[in-house]
């Protein structure tokens, strides 16, 4: 078949955009990108001095809610420094989006801009959309779900102009007095945190958002909270192999565009005392980037906690993280002393040219891959608006009703007789639950009651006098603090309460908190029906009075274990 020059060059074109759109439509992966010559990353490095350079591998801080003087303070790092990226904390999207569009005119090459999005822009942002909590996420059963909440997430980062999420948190939760992650993860389950994390970052990066598995190692059996000191992994090369490391080692076969390194000092990996694991070089480059192969974006924990200030101030921290292998040095105290600091120590020739010029190349390629090589303003009409979607919401409930889970019950003890008299108590809160009031439209013969945290032991015990006139009682325990803690602040007297009324004969009871509050709840297991909710949200509360009232099957699996009773991949039977 003859085929003209003209035909031939059309055809030449289709081919050369499938090939680009990966022929199924989808963009090429960050990783796989990085194996191409990319001119635009080439030109804007061409075009920079080595001060600009290194400026592009720091990343500062950025708030909306601290006014003015604030706002002006960053502009000026911006426009003196010419840093790579922002980290956007507290404040309003709206603020934040106007914001943004001011720093990226100060910036000669576009600013990469990234946020702490573990549940969504609602980690940071009044006025826009939260998701479960990653604990929540772990009893779900569907991680199809996750991965759509995944690309629910990367629609507002990018219609906030953010280009990359410092999430998921890939940590295995196995210490229950964990300060600092524990409902961040995922769970105790190394096999569960690693396939829905990876749902989560699929369901990001397919949508064009980069993404960071985060606390490498692992930071999920520390009792030191990072942010105020340096935690101690005290573990075998051969445990952190098989347990903390096995999410990100499979992150990394997934395709991760991005890990982030704890602050932690672990001897099996480098024995220098008192030195963080990102400032270590044998962890960042040895273990990450050589034993596992990691080709990504390395990006450092703040390196404004403790944990790395208290032994390394000054600037020094910067430095040592630079030198071990980080490509994001995120929120310096001082970024124009730690890039002078960087400066003489290329010139001195302590890392070579090649590895510098790569970072700085492996910066601008993640800008060019999440379109910033074409920058456009946020459009502020209807922000908030496109950040508050229905299918969002609808989203929020199904994953609400795929994590409930009863953990101790069955079928007849979990929807007592809708007839008989009824006490619907809901313990930790100071007016009436959602839960109190989706329940009492099945439950038309029944009473509401609330018990605070602190409610005083006369006022308990005159609550348990009347009780006793009543045939079943549903009783929720409500964690009204916006991180739920692994122990409850529940007067010893409440505590109490919650025992002696678990041992009626018809008690069920519903725990919106997380899930290892319970071991702090002695007593808690005689009652007839325990569910678990992780959290107290309205539509964990729906999800719950759906399962109590059988129109919903409870399909969520404990994520962690709580005792030697609920462990770990724990459902009753209904």
């Amino acid at each position: 078949m003859m085929v003209s020059k003209r035909g031939f060059k059309c055809a030449l074109i289709i081919a050369i955009n499938l090939t680009a759109l990966n022929v199924f439509g989808q963009k090429e992966d960050f990783i796989k990108s990085l194996n191409h010559q990319n001119h635009w990353v080439d030109s804007v490095f061409r075009k920079m001095n080595r001060k600009r350079r290194i400026a592009q591998l720091f990343f500062v801080r950025a708030n909306t809610d601290k006014g003015k003087a604030y706002a002006d303070s960053v502009a000026g790092i911006i426009k003196d420094e010419q840093v790579g990226g922002l980290v956007f904390f507290q404040g309003g999207p709206v603020r934040q989006a106007s914001l943004a569009n001011s720093y990226q005119k100060l910036a000669k090459t576009p600013l990469l801009i990234a946020m702490d999005g573990e549940w969504g822009v609602g980690m940071r942002l009044d006025s826009t959309t939260s998701y479960p909590y990653q604990m929540t996420l772990g009893a779900v059963q569907d991680n199809a779900l996750i991965y759509k909440m995944g690309q629910l997430v990367a629609f507002d980062f990018k219609r906030l102009g953010m280009q990359m999420n410092f999430g998921p948190d890939m940590d295995v939760n196995n210490n229950p007095n964990n300060p600092v992650i524990n409902y961040r993860s995922f769970g105790d389950n190394k096999y569960n945190v690693a396939a829905k994390g990876i749902a989560y970052l699929k369901g990001m990066q397919d949508e064009g958002l980069l993404t960071t598995a985060k606390h490498f190692p692992g930071h999920g059996d520390t009792n030191v909270d990072s942010h105020l000191d340096l935690p101690l992994l005290p573990f075998s090369r051969a445990r952190l192999d098989s347990l903390e490391e096995y999410p990100f080692r499979e992150a990394i076969k997934a395709g991760i565009s991005g890990i982030m390194i704890a602050h932690m000092n672990i001897p099996a990996l480098d024995t220098t005392k008192k030195l963080p694991s990102t400032l270590s070089r044998p962890i960042v480059t040895g273990v990450l980037k050589d034993s596992l192969g990691f080709k990504g974006l390395v990006v450092s924990d703040a390196m404004e906690m403790k944990a790395v200030t208290k032994y390394f101030p000054d600037g020094e921290a910067d430095l040592k993280a630079f030198l071990a292998g980080n490509d994001i040095i995120e929120l310096s105290e001082n970024s124009a002393l730690a890039i002078k600091k960087i400066r003489r120590a290329i010139r001195k020739d302590e890392i070579s040219l090649a590895e510098f010029d790569a970072k700085v190349k492996k910066v601008l390629a993640a800008k060019y891959w999440a379109g910033l090589n074409h920058y456009h303003e946020i459009e502020t009409a209807n922000l908030v608006q496109d950040l508050n979607r229905p299918v969002a919401k609808e989203l929020i409930q199904q994953l609400s009703d795929a994590a409930v889970t009863v953990i101790k019950g069955d079928a007849n003890s979990l929807q007592l007789n809708p007839l008989q008299k009824t006490a619907i108590i809901s313990i930790g809160v100071t007016k009436g639950t959602v839960f109190q009031q989706e329940l009492g439209r099945w439950y038309t013969n029944s009473t509401m009651f609330m018990v605070g945290k602190n409610s005083p032991q006369a006022e308990l015990k005159a609550l348990l006098a009347t009780l006793t006139q009543y045939d079943q009682v549903y009783l929720s325990i409500n964690d009204t603090r916006l991180r739920p803690a692994s122990k409850l602040d529940y007067s010893s007297d409440v505590k109490t309460f919650i025992s002696e009324l678990a041992g009626h004969r018809n008690t069920v009871i519903s725990v919106f908190a997380n899930a290892y509050t319970i071991a702090g709840l002695p007593g808690i297991e005689k009652s007839g029906t325990l569910i678990v909710c992780y959290q107290m949200t309205d539509e964990l509360q729906r999800s719950a009075v759906k399962v109590i009232t059988r129109q919903l099957k409870a399909t969520g699996r404990l994520p962690v274990s709580i005792n030697a009773v609920f462990t770990t991949g724990m459902r009753a039977s209904l």
